[in-house]
């Protein structure tokens, strides 16, 4: 798995949960902040969006804003109008579609916080994709969705979750696209991205800086400037957190024992395993797959 797609997966949880929804003429929405990831993709009409914080935008036909922490936001039909409180994106209904108004494709994804990637973490409370900027592969993959969500074919419960998943991944991949900074760098950075590579390809091998810098093609102190000023972390700190960020999955979906799972990602004992979990996560390995 390349880092962009094992980022993706690490932080969903559960399925993806999506609406067409037709607003009437008037319409003022607040959304609260959620754990949820979430966009709005406008079909037809105008929709002024109001984040938390920072200027409002308006929104036209094939604009998408996309919102990466589940900050606070509100929607209506022009500046002044009042906006009441809505249900939040994750159990947003289909709404009848007919007549004049503005048509939104809604979408929101739960996940979890303690397993956000640095690369998310990093991101604006709000990512504003205009029509024209969004290119031809995310514009096809929105009309698909649209074209599920108003037909209800056999088969959509398997379809709208693998589109959901192409939404978010082609907004991250169009923002990341555009940014010369961070992460965005480290990714597009030739010999860091190989190092993240083996690193999420490897996390049970023994790496240190030496062996990462050879994976690179760097000499050792030049790979760990390049590294920590595209990440933001030196390299054994990402390592570590990427196998404690693993571990956690593990034992969230697999019923390995322990020190099967510190295994996998790179301790030989298992109670040096549990030390650096609890220390990264509060807590010991079998609570934390307890409590679920």
């Amino acid at each position: 798995m390349d880092v962009l797609s094992d980022a993706v997966r690490l932080m969903r949880t559960g399925r993806p949960h999506s609406s067409y929804v037709q607003l009437p003429g008037r319409f003022g929405r607040a959304f609260a902040a959620s754990e949820a990831v979430g966009f709005h993709a406008v079909v037809r009409g105008t929709c002024w969006l109001f984040p938390e914080s920072g200027e409002p935008l308006v929104l036209g036909p094939g604009d998408l804003a996309f919102f990466p922490h589940g900050a606070a936001h509100g929607i209506a039909d022009g500046p002044t109008t009042t906006r009441r409180t809505s249900p939040p994106l994750t159990s947003l209904q289909p709404e009848p579609v007919n007549g004049p108004g503005t048509t939104l494709i809604c979408g929101a994804y739960a996940v979890d916080r303690r397993r956000v990637h640095p690369a998310l973490s990093a991101l604006p409370d709000v990512i504003h994709l205009p029509a024209e900027s969004g290119g031809r592969w995310l514009r096809s993959v929105l009309e698909l969705l649209r074209t599920e969500l108003q037909t209800e074919r056999p088969g959509v419960d398997a379809v709208l979750p693998a589109l959901l998943d192409l939404v978010l991944l082609g907004v991250l991949r169009r923002h990341l696209d555009t940014e010369t900074s961070g992460w965005a760098a480290a990714l597009h950075d030739p010999p860091v991205a190989r190092a993240l590579q083996a690193i999420h390809d490897h996390p049970e091998v023994g790496w240190t800086v030496a062996t990462l810098a050879a994976e690179a093609g760097l000499s050792r102190s030049a790979f760990s400037r390049r590294f920590t000023s595209r990440t933001g972390q030196p390299p054994l700190a990402y390592l570590t957190w990427w196998r404690m960020a693993r571990a956690s999955e593990l034992l969230r979906t697999t019923t390995a024992p322990v020190g099967a799972v510190g295994r996998q990602v790179g301790y030989t004992s298992e109670f040096a395993f549990a030390h650096a979990f609890k220390r990264a996560h509060g807590e010991s390995p079998g609570r934390f797959r307890t409590l679920g």
